[in-house]
Formats: C-alpha cells, structure tokens, sequence
C-alpha cells in the first residue's frame, strides 16, 4: 500500500476527547475515527489489525474444537422476556420496534439466541459436547462510554459457547478454554493475569477474567504474590481475624455526644475501628437496605447485590434514612423492626462490638451477634484491599489495576432450562444441557495491546498483528534513484509476500520517520542517497536505537529472513 493512496491520516495533536495511551495513539495514527460516543470506524490501518486478531481468535477456538457460527444481531424480545433478564441488562439493553410493531433487541450478547438453537437441533446425548463461537458486533447502551475501544456501545466480539452432558464436561471444556484463552494472548503479546470475577449480568457460577496490568485499567485486581490468589476486586476476599474472643458482656448504653463516625467513636472510647459496627443504608429494587460491616471494613457493593439478588442497588439519601426512623451516625441493627439487615460474616469474627444505640448522642458497648440481633442475611459483603490478609495463605494482598481482556463463565443449566434445551441420556432420561460462556472483546483487545505496547514515540506493534511488516521509506524522491530504488524495492518485497507500507509522500525525513514510529510498523527500511551510495538500504527496528545496512542485491530474501527471525523470538 502507498501512504499517498492510504485513506485516513496521521495527527501531530493529541484529540481533546481522548484520554487513554490506547485512545490517543489510535486516533493519532489513523487507526480509528470516533463517530459519536462510544462508536467508531476503523479505518484501513486499524481494520488490518482487527482482521489479524480476529484470525488468532478464530485459530485458537478452531485448534479447540470450536465450531464457528453467525447468530443474528436482532434478537426476538420474547427471548429476554422467557430468560428474565430484561432487569438485568435494564437501560443497557439497546431495543427497537419493527414496522408490524414486533419490539427488538439489539443483541448485547447471545446466551439466549443459542440456547433456542441448541434447543431446536440437540436431542441425544450423542450430539454432545459441542463448541460452538461467532465473531459478531454487540451492542450495549454504556452509560459512560470512555477509553476509547476500552468502553464502548457498538463493539465486535467473540463469544464461544460450550454443551455438555453433566459438571465434569463442563469443568473439562472450561480448562480447555482457558488455556486455548492464555495460547492467543501469548501469541499477542500481552501477559495476562487470570483472576477469580463475579458472573455480574451473565449468571452462573464460577467465573474468571483475564487482565492486562496496566496503570489505565479501569479494573482493580487483588492478588497474593506468595501463593498466587488473585481476584478483580469486586469478587476478592480478605482474611478476616477474629477480634477481642472473650466472654460476652452486657449491653451497655454510653454517651457519644459529638462522635458520629468510626473513627471518631473508636477515639472517643479508645477502641480500634475493627472493634466497631458500621451502618451503611441502601435502596435495592426500591426497598430499603440495612447493610452491617464491621467498622475496619468497606461494604463491596458487587457482592451486596448478588446477596440481595437485585437489579439496581443504590445508597440511600440523607432524607430517605430520615423517612424510616433510622437515627444516621448512631444507628445499629439492635431491636430494628420492618427493615432488611443485611450483614457481613465479621459480625461473628469476634465479641463485645461497639454499635449505635439508635438514638443521637449515644452508642452501645458489647454487641454481640447473635444475641442481640439476627440479620435476614449473613455472608460476605467486604471489599478487600491492599495489606488484608491473604484467605489462603499467610501473606499479605497487594492491589494493581488491569484491562479486562476475556471473561469466561460456567453458566450451568441456567439457561438450557429457561429454553428447553435438554437431551435424553443413554438411559431415555432427559437432561438439561450443561452450558459455559466464554466472551472476549475484540476490539479491546487492539486497545489492550496498544496500552500495553508503545512508547513516547507511539505504538509498537508486534508481528503477528502489526498493519503491515514493513514501513519502506524513501527520502528526497526528487532524487531520480532514490525514487528508482524505492519502486524497485516495493515490488520485490510485494513479490516476495511480505506486507510493505510504502511512504511515497513527499514529505519531510522527520515527518516520515514521526509517522513510521507513530504507526509501529516493525522494521523500518530507509531508501537514501548516503546509502544507495554504497548499494545498501538502512534497516532499523522500531524498539531497537540502532540500524543495520543490508545490501541491495537479494534484499527481499534478507528481510524475509530478519522477519522470520523476529517473529519465532516473539519480540515486537
């Protein structure tokens, strides 16, 4: 491809909108171009990129055994409506009316669509197992579309489904999964870390993603770097210690008249903050929500909502507290009547806490459960952080931030039930189908690459997804052999298979140079007056300072030889 003829440009500035390393270089290298928010169009360069991501994708899901299908975009509503998750998805379920006044979903995922057919066409268990993936466009109503490809409402993804006849093939074909999920990255270039990750809107059981560490990720991971737990932090756990295990004591009413907060109160009794009760108050689906932690602790709202199996979870106004009696700054779940109490299992890690009294100025001493209150739900409601103690071994959590990079799900028969899709086993009994999800966002994973790989200079590509292998760049055109050397050298390296992005612009050597950096494209080769001299052209790579001379003669085999080399190291 000519760089005159190429369709998009290069840009000096950084767009305003963009905020991500991923979002700018993008943008800047003529990648992409933003339509609206959280849409884009890749251009010619990008699009290369995608369809290169897409065929590892799509190799990786083959060599598994996957069989690759095309399921529709528009999707039937009656399907959200029989599997209930129109509540779920909520505002970000994009919908539509046809012309007979039939209402539509844009398909935000497939879990439905393919559970029908699976449905329609297995009947025996000797139809089963079954891999079946698409690569096809999504659509979800992002409330704060951000980032780029990173967040975004229009996107193209690879979602592979797993059937099997029972839990075994199930945990059999996620392993097989995950591993074909950690083969493609590999071969991507990105280290990726696979972390424990609530199943959110999905459903189903265990589930795991797949991060990038990157400093941008706009999800936390927590991890053990002695024993190799780690979690996205919506899903971690802590150790959580026993305090004070003595007997248990008396209720006791003291006053607390200026202390509202943990740590106020725990300074005004001189106590530590894990001796303490915290009340945090929600609305969830509309009812109001009593939430008790213990006061060194932070309600992780995730797992709230999946204790509370709600929709919408949001916290309280000062007013709404006001309206149920509750006595903010001085309230405990003791003698509380008519409202949901939702606690976390520290309740019970310890003896002789310090609660609210539930009237102002005054608290209690020695709370103890469950002898003073009986919560309607107890289990684990804390957000873990960095320097809690790890659940599985003795050391301690650390935190970082990573890019969501795949998503993997054992689903269960939680959809299979919903749409009838069962099989009869070797003894004429039917059975509901045994489903796994496994979910990767193309597009981010060109996003992912780009904050994982580039510098001050712009993007570095590595070879198996680069635009092209070669930035050939003539300088001073006007010089007949520079431009005769260069013609020749395009056609010989285009005749020898090798993919050659040919800078016949006439344009400054800086700004070539800018723009090959700026690109990424990964070995360089410089046609010049100085090295034609010699009959040599420059070659340099793009993450290494220093170039080397190949002699003109026999140069398309030389490069193809520096290609082959680079690409078995793995090195960008």
């Amino acid at each position: 491809m000519r760089s005159s003829r190429l369709f998009g440009k290069t840009l000096r500035q950084v767009p305003s909108e963009a905020e991500s390393i991923s979002h700018q270089l993008l943008l800047r290298a003529g990648m992409i171009a933003q339509e609206s928010a959280g849409i884009y169009a890749f251009l010619p360069l990008g699009r290369r990129v995608l369809r290169k991501i897409e065929d590892i994708v799509r190799e990786e899901m083959d060599r598994a055994g996957g069989q690759e299908v095309l399921l529709p975009v528009l999707q039937s509503f009656e399907l959200w409506l029989q599997s209930g998750r129109l509540t779920s998805f909520g505002k970000s379920l994009f919908t539509l009316v046809d012309r007979k006044e039939h209402k539509l979903a844009l398909g935000p995922t497939h879990e439905e669509v393919i559970s029908e057919l699976v449905h329609r066409y297995v009947q025996s268990y000797r139809d089963l197992p079954l891999l079946l993936y698409q690569i096809q466009t999504k659509f979800r109503d992002e409330p704060r579309p951000r980032g780029g490809l990173l967040r975004v409402r229009e996107f193209l993804m690879k979602d592979l489904y797993s059937f099997d006849i029972d839990e075994a093939g199930l945990d059999e074909n996620y392993e097989r999964m995950a591993r074909a999920y950690e083969n493609l990255y590999a071969r991507l270039g990105l280290p990726v870390l696979m972390v424990e990750a609530d199943s959110g809107a999905i459903g189903g059981k265990d589930s795991h993603e797949f991060m990038v560490v990157a400093d941008t990720g706009d999800d936390k991971i927590i991890y053990c770097p002695d024993c190799g737990y780690s979690a996205n932090a919506e899903k971690a756990q802590g150790f959580k210690k026993t305090v004070n295990s003595v007997s248990l004591l008396p209720l006791e009413e003291v006053a607390t008249p200026e202390a509202q907060t943990i740590e106020e109160v725990a300074s005004f009794l001189g106590v530590l903050p894990e001796r303490t009760f915290k009340a945090v108050f929600y609305f969830a689906d509309g009812e109001f929500v009593f939430a008790v932690i213990r006061g060194d602790m932070d309600v992780n709202e995730t797992k709230l909502k999946n204790a509370l199996r709600c929709e919408e979870l949001r916290l309280a106004t000062e007013e709404e507290v006001k309206k149920t009696g509750v006595v903010a700054g001085f309230a405990s779940p003791v003698n509380v009547r008519g409202i949901k109490i939702v606690a976390d299992d520290s309740i019970a890690r310890g003896a002789n806490f310090i609660a609210g009294a539930n009237k102002r100025g005054y608290h209690l001493k020695n709370v103890n459960y469950p002898r003073d209150f009986q919560p309607d739900i107890v289990t684990d409601i804390a957000l873990a952080r960095s320097g809690d103690s790890c659940p599985r071994c003795d050391g301690k959590l650390l935190s970082t931030h990573g890019i969501e990079v795949g998503h993997i799900f054992k689903l269960g028969t939680l959809f299979s039930k919903k749409f009838g899709a069962s099989f009869l086993d070797r003894d004429g009994a039917s059975k509901p189908v045994v489903m796994g999800c496994y979910g990767i966002g193309v597009g981010r994973l060109m996003a992912a690459i780009v904050e994982h790989s580039h510098d001050g200079r712009g993007i570095i590509w590595p070879m198996s997804v680069t635009p092209y292998q070669v930035y050939l760049c003539p300088l001073y055109l006007d010089d007949p052999e520079v431009s005769s050397a260069a013609e020749r050298l395009y056609l010989e390296l285009q005749s020898a298979g090798i993919d050659v992005l040919f800078d016949d612009r006439d344009e400054s050597p800086g700004i070539k140079f800018n723009d090959a950096d700026l690109v990424g494209v990964p070995l360089r080769l410089t046609v010049s007056p100085r090295t034609l001299k010699n009959q040599t052209i420059e070659a340099k790579w793009r993450t290494e300072k220093k170039a080397q001379l190949l002699p003109v003669e026999g140069i398309a085999a030389e490069v193809r030889k520096l290609l082959d080399e680079r690409e078995v190291s793995g090195r960008p």
